[in-house]
């Protein structure tokens, strides 16, 4: 089942460092400090919303006096106050409606320049990740946050933070006017303000959990379907359509559900407080009525008062739906800070020094590790020379990978050391310890590009003839002169547009163009057919030419020239030689290898 991205789960001993949930107050510093490296741009933001709503703002005052021009106490109508006053509205609400425009697109401006940075410092901060964060998350749930949950983040700040200015203003300077007009009305707002408030708080608190659960499921489902399409192939082959397509019902279902609920809460929010704030204008028009009658207030001041009174409860409302989203966009916002907040892999040691004329003298002593409550490695050594080729094998789940993984320090072992020409690896810098291995691993990993720049990624400044040369090595020169553009052909989605095989020798001749001291092989040829294996095998041995090499090989009968050949069982090293040293001895080794050639031959017979 795909992993939810809580962010954390277990780490490599098991122990969970899940985070509590973020408050709403530290989510929106934590966005302010986005937003106030814009200052001119809120600066402008904020001119513009104060300018445009108080122009707005005097326009019932305006149409209050037109009234009072039209219901004049000598019986006469001022046409020419009239239409004076209608001039002045026009003219106010005209600006208004400009400046309005204006803010809309300094918004739009300021929440694409916040969602660049979020983007920007979310992938930067994804590269810095130690690999066991990617082992604990799954990638369409990291892909999620990345999208949806920005995106949702930049529609609140482009489309919510305005209306959020606009109603701050508006009810603030209507409820001034109101008090200019006439005190003894603005009491009605007394009672039904506290309900609005109390009711809106209510509900925001409820509703923040739903758009939580939402943005989770949302999440899951983007990692399934991530997953599923990435296996479609082996589904079909496997007829398992339906299976996969009930799973996916089940979890289409879960974040529709968790949509839905969070939709509707959120939506019935509103409808409840436009009640309250209609039935204050109710109260309004019948106390107003009841003072022009008592010749309190003039008919132009009720007609002015009410439309404030439509102005100060219209925003009110608003903001109940204004909260109801922001509160999607508070736990979308959640999830990006739980994702920044990530631990990044812990730097180097303060002393730590740069790996420089490597030999390639490489020694393991009394390696533990373990990935949960169990070690996968219990005591592991092993020792290899400079130039020497040191082949791992054992069964499925022995542990051969995380030697690679400690080797490289994508983890770092629990008990025991590692050491490089008699340098130990946890007091060299990351960097130049893994820029002095080259790689090929079973799971070939190409991205969208010429085949130039795929080859070439690794090293810079290399010239095509360079990256030709590698080619030619890897067998893979004439296949690459044979597409439409040569070496100039886009891989498309990481290769998808060519076979596993051909991808497999692009990564070879990747390795073989970075002249690096020492190579790793993880199960290097297993996608490439036996004869093609066969064909290349001179080129690997060039490869591996005084280089200090780590193979990892199912196949027993590529490893056969190895100089040392270590058979990992329960996490040791159970036996160590050559080739011919392991058969001599009758061991486990010589039972693997016999038993693939017996396989190999009953599979020839069924053939023939």
């Amino acid at each position: 089942m795909p992993r939810q991205m809580n962010i954390g789960g277990k780490g490599p001993r098991g122990g969970a460092y899940e985070r509590p949930k973020a408050s709403s107050a530290s989510v929106l510093r934590r966005l302010w400090g986005y937003l106030n490296k814009y200052k001119a741009l809120m600066a402008a933001a904020v001119i513009m919303s104060l300018t445009s709503n108080l122009l707005a703002l005097y326009g019932p005052k305006l149409s209050g006096y037109a009234v009072d021009a039209l219901s004049g106490g000598t019986g006469a109508v001022d046409f020419d106050s009239v239409f004076y006053y209608a001039r002045l509205m026009i003219a106010f609400y005209l600006v208004s409606s400009v400046l309005s425009y204006a803010l809309a697109a300094i918004m739009v401006h300021l929440a694409r320049n916040v969602v660049y940075s979020m983007r920007r410092d979310i992938f930067e901060h994804l590269m810095k990740l130690p690999v066991r964060f990617f082992d604990n998350n799954q990638a369409g749930d990291i892909i999620s946050v990345l999208s949806y949950d920005i995106d949702t983040v930049s529609a609140s700040l482009a489309n919510d933070l305005v209306q959020m200015l606009t109603s701050v203003v508006t009810v603030i300077g209507s409820f001034f006017m109101m008090l200019s007009i006439s005190p003894r009305l603005i009491l009605v707002f007394c009672v039904t303000i506290p309900i609005s408030v109390v009711f809106t708080k209510y509900r925001s608190k409820r509703v923040r959990p739903l758009f939580r659960k939402r943005s989770i499921n949302l999440g899951l489902l983007n990692g399934f379907a991530e997953e599923m399409t990435g296996g479609l192939r082996t589904i079909k082959a496997y007829g398992r359509e339906e299976y996969f397509q009930e799973q996916f019902e089940l979890r289409n279902r879960d974040a529709c559900d968790a949509n839905y609920a969070a939709d509707a809460f959120a939506s019935a929010t509103g409808p409840a407080v436009n009640f309250i704030n209609n039935f204050s204008l109710a109260l309004v028009s019948m106390f107003g009525a009841l003072l022009y009658m008592a010749g309190s207030i003039s008919l132009g001041n009720v007609s002015s008062f009410v439309l404030y009174s439509r102005k100060f409860s219209g925003p009110i409302n608003e903001f109940s739906n204004i909260v109801s989203e922001l509160q999607s966009a508070l736990a979308a916002a959640e999830r990006v800070f739980r994702l920044l907040d990530e631990p990044l892999e812990k730097p180097d040691v303060e002393d730590a020094e740069e790996l420089q004329d490597v030999k390639g003298d490489v020694e393991l002593r009394d390696v533990h590790f373990g990935y949960g409550e169990e070690d996968v490695l219990k005591g592991f050594d092993l020792k290899v020379g400079h130039g020497q080729v040191a082949a791992i094998v054992g069964p499925t789940g022995a542990g051969k990978t995380t030697v690679i993984n400690l080797l490289m320090r994508f983890y770092d072992p629990e008990k025991g050391s590692i050491s490089i020409d008699g340098k130990e690896i946890r007091g060299l810098t990351r960097r130049s310890l893994r820029k002095a291995y080259s790689m090929v691993l079973q799971d070939t990993w190409l991205f969208t590009g010429t085949v130039y720049e795929n080859l070439a990624y690794g090293k810079e400044g290399v010239s095509l003839e360079d990256v030709q040369a590698a080619a030619r090595a890897a067998h893979i020169d004439s296949f690459i002169r044979s597409l439409p553009k040569g070496y100039d052909t886009v891989l498309k989605d990481g290769g998808q547009n060519i076979s596993k095989g051909q991808r497999q020798l692009l990564t070879i001749a990747r390795a073989m163009l970075l002249d690096a001291p020492m190579l790793i092989l993880d199960e290097a040829t297993s996608n490439v057919d036996t004869t093609t294996e066969q064909s290349i095998q001179a080129a690997m041995l060039k490869l591996m030419e005084g280089r200090t090499c780590f193979v990892i090989a199912h196949r027993l009968s590529t490893i056969q020239n190895a100089d040392i050949i270590a058979v990992l069982r329960d996490g040791k090293v159970a036996e160590q030689g050559t080739h011919e040293e392991l058969m001599r001895k009758g061991g486990y080794y010589s039972e693997l290898y016999k038993a693939q050639f017996d396989t190999a031959d009953a599979m020839e017979a069924a053939a023939g």
